[in-house]
């Protein structure tokens, strides 16, 4: 599922127009994408939660030329899946 398609199944499912669906939507992301920004947490039960790791630097190496590197400092996103949703999943593989 894309954006699009979170957007299209919103739209249907809460009886409203595509452009109602998205202004939500991106809403949502919208405060997501500031919160991680910030440096904060974002949890939501039963889904997971989302935070921003930061990585050290580090001596890389370029692949193509073989040359080292250095890789700067950097903060990446994180997803950690929640208890429910593991299970969720885990039991639809296995049915």
């Amino acid at each position: 599922m894309n954006k699009s398609d979170l957007i299209a199944a919103m739209a249907a499912k809460e009886n409203m127009t595509g452009r109602q669906a998205a202004e939500i939507i991106n809403l949502i992301f919208d405060g997501f994408m500031d919160t991680l920004k910030n440096g904060n947490r974002i949890e939501i039960r039963g889904f997971g939660s989302f935070s921003v790791r930061e990585y050290k630097s580090y001596k890389g190496r370029n692949p193509k030329t073989g040359k080292v590197i250095e890789v700067k400092l950097k903060r990446l996103p994180f997803f950690k899946v929640g208890r429910e949703l593991r299970e969720m999943v885990n039991e639809i593989k296995k049915g």
